[in-house]
């Protein structure tokens, strides 16, 4: 790192007058006792309080800080996506506008990215009550099982990542949470390390259960569009195939049972059961091919990967 390193913070924040003045003077000490330059754009998410207002106040005394102002409420996603178009940072680090993220970690944080792509937060001693760290612990666990990168804590908003790694990304809905299992499949190496909790200050959470319910939809389609989406009969026709083949043996042990002569068949629920797992499997297969030729069509507008370095052969000419 030099003072020519340029670190820009992505901090969306909605309703968070009473802690951004705060806040600002945390990030400026630490970059300057660090000798970074940084920049620090606020992403105001529809606040219905005064907060553009102590923004656009910060602004004419440091000339770091930069505002985007959303219209209404689109969510922390859409702040993040807005946010990433916009820095021109070597790093890009997003944090809460809660206080709750600790800005004196940067050091640390940059340092874990000489050897990573991106760096997520771990709450490692998270305050808050029981009815959001439960819900999290359940969240994160089957986050890592089904993405197959493990992380402790995927709702850390704490990260710091390469300029590279975010310019590419389409964020929306819950996807902010997925950012890490995005670039794992991307090809970006992603890690992860222990970050400070601090009590909120100010205000209360603007977060509740129903986001861990809207995260879990955007897990499936996280999924899909990442592991799946240059194969899409391959989970499609996996799930197919099973109820399929579990309606023919249902249907192979009815008439096995007619021939035997064990009674009729024809009025059993079991039969009717069958031929509907026969017949929906038969449709989520056609579904699969449906989306092969749909990938097939868009395949020339999408990367088939993500290259990390490219040098070019230099021949020498013959005499």
């Amino acid at each position: 790192m030099s003072d020519q390193t340029l670190v820009s913070f992505v901090i969306p924040v909605y309703n968070e007058e009473e802690s951004l003045k705060e806040l600002t003077e945390e990030i400026l000490e630490v970059c300057s006792k660090e000798k970074l330059a940084c920049e620090i754009l606020f992403v105001n998410d529809g606040s219905t309080d005064t907060t553009v207002s102590v923004i656009k106040t910060l602004m004419e005394e440091h000339k770091e800080i930069g505002l985007i102002d959303f219209r209404r409420n689109f969510g922390k996603a859409a702040a993040l996506d807005a946010g990433f178009k916009h820095v021109t940072g070597d790093y890009v680090v997003t944090m809460d506008g809660d206080l709750q993220d600790n800005p004196y970690e940067l050091k640390k944080m940059l340092e874990a990215l000489e050897d990573a792509d991106c760096v997520s937060g771990w709450k490692v001693r998270r305050l808050d009550p029981i009815d959001k760290t439960l819900p999290s612990k359940i969240f994160n666990y089957t986050v890592g099982k089904v993405s197959g990168i493990k992380l402790n804590d995927f709702n850390c908003g704490y990260k710091a990542y390469r300029a590279e790694a975010v310019k590419d990304l389409d964020l929306y809905g819950e996807m902010h949470r997925f950012i890490p299992v995005l670039l794992h499949w991307k090809g970006f190496k992603v890690t992860e390390m222990g970050v400070e909790h601090r009590a909120r200050k100010f205000g209360s959470s603007k977060y509740g259960l129903s986001r861990i319910i809207k995260g879990f939809f955007d897990l499936m389609t996280v999924v899909l569009t990442t592991r799946f989406r240059s194969r899409p009969l391959h989970i499609f026709g996996s799930m197919g195939l099973a109820l399929s083949l579990l309606g023919l043996l249902i249907l192979a042990y009815l008439t096995v049972l007619w021939f035997v002569g064990a009674g009729p068949i024809g009025s059993r629920p079991l039969l009717f059961f069958g031929i509907m797992l026969v017949l929906l499997g038969g449709n989520i297969i056609g579904i699969g091919l449906v989306a092969e030729f749909v990938q097939n069509a868009t395949a020339r507008n999408q990367p088939a990967y993500y290259v990390r370095e490219f040098h070019k052969p230099s021949r020498k000419k013959k005499a």
